[in-house]
């Protein structure tokens, strides 16, 4: 092939390939340049950010070592959370206001898909939470980059 040849399909690749931006959710992530995702998700997370509140509920035993949409099996003691469309394997930090308790969840699977709930938290994290007995509860939900996920966690073990 002639290197014009070779330049022009680096070119175009790299154009619809796009390049890893950090972002509000997550750091190395690639997006198409051309659509409208980048902005649809940055508008997501805004969105959250400047939401006061948030309905969620949680699940458990039923849905035990069920695999989940990231892949992995779905583990009820782990700090994990389902949500429609933030980016699976992105950290959230979850807050009840009402006893100002808080965790940090990693998006690993889909949902919910009943009422007007943002998000489905695991067993062990609306335990931590104290919301287990109510079910459904108001929460905030604040994205956070992986670094800062990192942080958040490193402060709980200690």
């Amino acid at each position: 092939m002639s290197k014009i040849m070779l330049a022009t399909c680096a070119f175009v690749i790299g154009t619809y390939v796009g390049s890893p931006i950090k972002t509000a959710y997550g750091e190395g992530l690639y997006f198409d340049e051309h659509s409208t995702k980048k902005i649809a998700k940055r508008n997501l997370i805004q969105r959250l950010r400047n939401k006061p509140l948030s309905k969620v509920s949680w699940y458990g035993a039923k849905f035990h070592g069920k695999k989940t949409a990231s892949g992995q099996k779905f583990n009820m003691n782990a700090m994990t959370a389902a949500h429609k469309t933030l980016p699976l394997m992105s950290y959230v930090k979850v807050t009840n206001p009402k006893n100002d308790q808080s965790v940090v969840v990693q998006i690993n699977d889909r949902g919910p898909y009943v009422g007007h709930r943002e998000m489905d938290l695991s067993y062990a994290a609306a335990k931590e939470l104290g919301i287990v007995k109510k079910g459904v509860d108001t929460v905030k939900i604040e994205p956070l980059t992986h670094a800062q996920a990192i942080l958040e966690l490193g402060r709980d073990e200690s």
